[in-house]
This record gives structure tokens, sequence and C-alpha cells, in this order.
């Protein structure tokens, strides 16, 4: 059994895994794994069809302890809902969603439903709006199972700081000039809360990180050459008036 090898974990580089969980779901099979690096503990989710690896989610142990709870809310809804009807279903298929921002990423629950049926679409976004999108979908009636083995793994593994309430940290901030993007996050790792400010282009993107502590003299900073550049035009402003006086 899988779990036999946690007093021998795997490795992969510095990378070790603890214990796994698999599941399979109609015709997917969902891996949920728990692994360990020099930063921590966290959660992958992979699914797998037709024997390939389609789609992965990384979670902390804090945000696998937030997506569990909200596993729960979702299967309710769902049992609520009762047998699928086209009629009611709503226009964009979505019946619910949570978007959860932990870490340097961003995660969206979405209920939704097709022809195929009802599920639960969680989407991953690194390094927030600007990064790439990951996503799996588990079928909704699997929910519960799928839970509940997250439950098992999270029992054995997490700790009590890992289900402690976390800073609720303020909602990103995004906007247009010229022809690139500006976006303003702000997330929590192990080494404390830091924004990201990332710059975004057609054909680029580059961002910088500024750690919680520096915040203030980064403002500063910017504060300072703000009132300085207004001097400025409100001197060039003073002077050509005055030119124009002089010419009259």
């Amino acid at each position: 059994m899988i779990g036999d090898e946690e007093n021998k974990p795997a490795r992969q580089g510095d990378e070790q895994e603890l214990d796994s969980r698999s599941i399979k779901i109609q015709q997917k099979r969902f891996y949920i794994d728990v692994k360990q690096n020099q930063r921590g503990r966290f959660i992958k989710i992979a699914e797998v069809v037709s024997h390939d690896r389609k789609s992965r989610l990384l979670l902390s142990m804090s945000t696998a302890h937030e997506f569990k709870n909200h596993l729960t809310q979702f299967n309710d809804l769902y049992v609520s809902l009762g047998p699928q009807n086209p009629e009611s279903a709503p226009n964009d298929g979505k019946f619910k969603t949570v978007v959860m921002t932990k870490d340097n990423r961003r995660y969206y629950l979405d209920l939704k439903e097709n022809d195929r049926g009802r599920f639960l679409r969680v989407s991953q976004t690194v390094n927030f709006a600007s990064g790439p999108r990951y996503q799996i979908r588990i079928p909704a009636q699997g929910m519960i199972e799928f839970r509940d083995a997250l439950t098992e793994l999270l029992d054995q593994y997490s700790t009590e700081e890992d289900q402690a309430p976390k800073k609720e940290l303020p909602e990103g901030q995004h906007f247009r000039t010229e022809n690139k993007k500006f976006y303003f996050d702000v997330g929590q790792n192990n080494f404390g809360i830091f924004m990201r400010i990332s710059e975004v282009k057609s054909t680029y993107r580059t961002s910088i990180t500024i750690p919680e502590t520096s915040w203030k003299k980064f403002r500063d900073i910017m504060d300072d050459y703000c009132n300085k550049s207004e001097l400025a035009l409100t001197k060039d402003k003073d002077n050509d008036e005055n030119a124009s006086k002089e010419n009259k």
C-alpha cells in the first residue's frame, strides 16, 4: 500500500513524496499526493485520463484545508439541485463560483453543468492574473469521495497552524497604460506577506516582489518622486506663463 512508504519517501530532487491516495470517478483517475520540500509540506492533485497526465494543481496545506471545506459546501449545493434539467440550467452553466487567493496562486472553483453532467472545475492561476492557468474537473457525484481522501491525508500530515485562519489579504488590482498592463497582487508564503507587481505586454512579462516590511519605504520613495514631478510641472507652467506675459 502506498501509505506503507511513509518511512521511505520517494525522492525527486529535493522533493519527497510522503503519502498518496488514488480515486477513480467515472472514467477519470485522480491522485492526491502529500509532498515535502525545503519550504514545507504541500498537496499535489493530478487528474489522469486514459493513462495520460492531463493536469495538476499544487496547494499549500492551509489552502487544502480551505478547499476541503468548500468541497462540502459545493456537494450540499449539488445534492439540493436535484436531477439535471436543461431548462433550469444557468445561462453560463455555472451554479456557484468561489475564488481562493493563497500564497502566489489564485484558485477558481466553479460548479458547472454541460451535456455530460455536473462537475466541479478547479482552476489554478500561478503568479496571479498574469500567469498561466491549470485546471482539473471533478465529476460532481465524486466530490465527497474526493473530500474524504483529502481529509485523511490532512488529518495525518497537517498541523494546527495549517488549519488556523490566515490574515485576510487585499484583492489584487490592475490598470492599463499605453500598450502595457500593471498587476498588483498580495500573497503570503512561509516567509510572510508580499506584493508582486507585474508588468505585462503582448511580447513579455516581468515582475518584482516587495516584502510587506518594505511597503512603507517603497511608498515613501514613490511619493517623493511624485512630489518632485508635480513641483517640476508647476515650475514649468509658471515659467511658460511668465514668458507669455513678457512677450505681450
